[in-house]
């Protein structure tokens, strides 16, 4: 394992894989901040090109935190295909980029070798690929889920309705839900992020939520966004959910503080299979993003984009209905501004679909990073472009809890109609029984109009 290039003229050696995953990772304040970032764009380079003559097996072999003290990556380790390994861990990365952009490679091919690639080799061959790299090979992947509807299928752009309230109030909330679904939003989920956090507001919410969802037949999930300690209680109160959410991160310590443990995750599958509402196999719903493990000062030294590769290693152990990146939520001091958003939205996106996740985006861009609503446009098209499995849909563009930029029900119409895209079948085919679609799955006349249901 040579740890060492020389660059014009000048030779740049790196202590250890996790000193080259770093200095070959792409420009970002929080990697920065923390101090483990290339000096300049000549080191990052040199680090780039030594992670590409690496071999599949210098990543497996040297995990970020060892095996020993972190349960994150003895998952991974563990649920490694041995056999797909074998096959490939002699490959350098370079080789693995080339396979995974070559038409001769199938998306069948990709997912097989997928299994024998730890999260750290995914980072790296993330580090070696632009962006355009980045969304053409994402969208060569898709990974299907099924809760009560099915996540992934292609020509699919679906959306998460999240009719968040300052103060949870459940008519407040039914409210923005009907608007949301007036424009033919929320086939993915409707969600819903609380203001407060106590078992009586989560059951009042849930059984509102159940209401909407049978009242008007709604093919969808419902899902409130609180703690999975707390909606277990609701549960075993009589509160009725298809899915437990839960915030995941790419370390032990990070999961920790999360509240998050193995044993938890597995007791929030249990109770669903027996409690939960879904007809479908799949009832988690996570939600990751670069930065958390970084301000948190939980990182091990590590960059963000492998500590997210991780998050998505743990959250495949799980197989969870989908997992939601949110990048740009924590602010300018993890990504700096839009062009450092962007970057990361791709890799999260290519690195989750890479390890098998169905894999949906939310820029979130905090208010005070240096982006505007062009670039959260910009952002929408690229990864739409990319394939990913679905967006937020946000009442006006502007989450009412969180004061972040987001994507409107309005860009969600546009953003199918730009790319030919269309919803879930069984959402579509009640959106036009109810006359908000016409044959071709594009919005009518009386879309936008939350009144037709009341």
């Amino acid at each position: 394992m040579l740890l060492k290039t020389r660059l014009f003229g000048q030779v740049y050696s790196f202590d250890s894989v996790k000193d080259v995953l770093n200095k070959g990772s792409s420009k970002k304040s929080g990697d920065e901040l923390v101090g483990i970032a290339a000096g300049n764009e000549q080191e990052r380079i040199a680090a780039q090109i030594v992670i590409s003559n690496m071999q599949v097996s210098d990543f497996r072999n040297n995990p970020i935190i060892p095996y020993e003290e972190d349960f994150v990556t003895r998952i991974i380790q563990d649920d490694l295909n041995e056999n797909v390994y074998e096959e490939i861990k002699n490959w350098t990365i370079e080789e693995l980029r080339e396979f995974l952009l070559s038409d001769k490679s199938t998306e069948r091919d990709i997912k097989r070798i997928s299994r024998g690639l730890t999260a750290e080799t995914i980072s790296a061959v993330c580090k070696i690929m632009g962006n355009l790299d980045l969304a053409y090979a994402a969208r060569r992947i898709r990974n299907e889920t099924t809760c009560n509807t099915t996540m992934g299928k292609e020509g699919i752009l679906a959306s998460r309705l999240q009719p968040n309230h300052p103060s949870d109030d459940p008519d407040g909330i039914r409210m923005c839900i009907l608007e949301g679904l007036s424009y033919g939003v929320g086939d993915a989920l409707i969600g819903i992020n609380p203001a407060t956090g106590s078992v009586e507001n989560t059951l009042r919410v849930l059984e509102m939520l159940n209401d909407v969802k049978e009242r008007y037949g709604v093919p969808t999930q419902i899902s409130y966004l609180i703690h999975a300690n707390t909606m277990l209680e609701a549960i075993r109160q009589g509160g009725k959910t298809d899915l437990i959410f839960a915030s995941i991160a790419g370390s032990e310590k990070a999961n920790r503080g999360f509240g998050i443990t193995i044993e938890l995750l597995e007791e929030a599958q249990q109770v669903l299979k027996k409690h939960g509402t879904a007809t479908g196999p799949n009832v988690l719903y996570f939600e990751t993003g670069q930065g958390p493990e970084t301000v948190n000062n939980q990182h091990f030294g590590a960059d963000m984009a492998t500590l997210e590769a991780r998050t998505y290693g743990f959250a495949k152990h799980f197989n969870p209905f989908i997992v939601n990146d949110v990048t740009g939520f924590v602010g300018p001091e993890v990504q700096y501004d839009a062009k450092q958003c962007i970057r990361s939205q791709l890799e999260d996106h290519f690195m989750g679909k890479l390890t098998g996740l169905p894999i949906g985006t939310d820029m979130a861009f905090s208010s005070h990073v240096k982006a505007d609503y062009d670039d959260n446009d910009v952002a929408l098209m690229v990864s739409t472009m990319a394939g990913t499995n679905y967006w937020m849909g946000v009442s006006g563009g502007s989450d009412a809890v969180d004061y972040n930029m987001e994507s409107s029900f309005q860009d969600l119409a546009a953003l199918r109609r730009l790319c030919g895209f269309r919803v879930v079948k069984e959402f579509e085919e009640w959106c036009q029984k109810i006359g908000i679609f016409d044959e071709n799955g594009r919005l009518t006349d009386i879309a936008g109009d939350p009144s037709i249901f009341m």
